[in-house]
């Protein structure tokens, strides 16, 4: 026996310093950048995108990517972004909606960190007069309750891909989801298009390359980058949860393998996006969707000339 408990003793050891060195930074093999032609787009000369912030949530930069640090308490966004054009108008991802104490108090309760709640997109939209039968729905990055807990308070279309929809039915981390979506019309999509920009199929949503979905799972079954192009040429990739804050693309740092053990579906799968995005990052803007400045390039909604959110 006390051979057996020395054994344990030193798997527990062994665990404990892999665990301690996962933390350290360790940039990944920097991809060959994209030298390739954009793919080509017409959007629309009214097209338009802004940012609605619905909240924050605390949590370190350590937990976020490998080399950040523990005293590094960051603000992690909750922002939902409006795309607007005239075939119909989407909105990438939902943020935080009126619910949302409800639905945090759902989680496991390591994962309930401090959060703060701004204005709820249904709330930004109303202070606009925005006409809602403009919506043509909600794209989800995925389907993790800090991108879904506002559709709750909306009533449109959720637009989510055949590999979530099974991702959704099965996981424990889509319980928010399945609870806001009940009743709900789900519009479903396929990958029906070329490989773009590197990832291996895509969804052109209007036809006319200004809102295009790309598969990239791995942080669940079914997540997607939806890349947008703009009418002055300005692109951006809004790739979810690929990596939480910006200085996964621009350190080439992933998470740390403990929370990629325990974010992630398929973590090898999740580096292949990430570096995917890397390889774009001095061609598109880059947006992970909870790095708060990442989304600074982007316009508010503008209520009345006052900044809402």
């Amino acid at each position: 026996m006390t051979y057996l408990w020395i054994g344990i003793a030193l798997v527990g050891v062994t665990a404990s310093v892999v665990a301690i060195r996962s933390f350290r930074p360790a940039p990944l093999p920097a991809p060959e950048p994209w030298t390739g032609p954009l793919p080509g787009a017409s959007p629309p000369g009214d097209m338009t995108i802004h940012q609605l912030p619905t909240g924050t949530y605390d949590s370190r930069a350590a937990l976020a990517y490998r080399g950040g640090s523990f005293s590094d308490v960051r603000k992690f966004a909750a922002t939902a972004v409006l795309v607007r054009h005239p075939a119909g108008d989407l909105l990438i991802d939902a943020g935080f909606g009126s619910d949302v104490d409800a639905h945090l108090a759902t989680l496991p309760s390591f994962q309930r960190t401090p959060h703060h709640l701004g204005v709820t997109v249904r709330d930004q939209l109303r202070a606009g007069d925005y006409d809602l039968a403009g919506l043509r729905g909600v794209v989800i990055t995925h389907a993790h309750w800090d991108h879904v807990s506002g559709l709750a308070d909306l009533d449109v279309p959720i637009w989510m891909n055949e590999a979530e929809a099974r991702y959704v039915e099965r996981d424990k981390g889509a319980a928010v989801f399945r609870d806001v979506a009940r009743g709900r019309e789900i519009h479903r999509y396929t990958f029906d298009g070329p490989p773009y920009l590197g990832f291996p199929a895509s969804h052109d949503v209007h036809g006319d390359g200004s809102v295009v979905l790309v598969e990239a799972g791995g942080h669940t079954d079914g997540s997607v980058v939806v890349f947008v192009t703009l009418p002055d040429g300005r692109r951006f990739a809004f790739i979810g949860d690929l990596t939480w804050q910006v200085e996964g693309v621009t350190l080439r740092a992933e998470r740390p393998g403990p929370l990629r053990m325990l974010a992630d579906v398929q973590p090898a799968k999740v580096r292949d996006g990430l570096l995917r995005i890397i390889a774009l990052r001095d061609r598109v803007h880059v947006v992970p969707a909870h790095d708060v400045h990442a989304y600074d390039p982007i316009p508010h909604w503008v209520v009345s000339d006052r900044r809402v959110g």
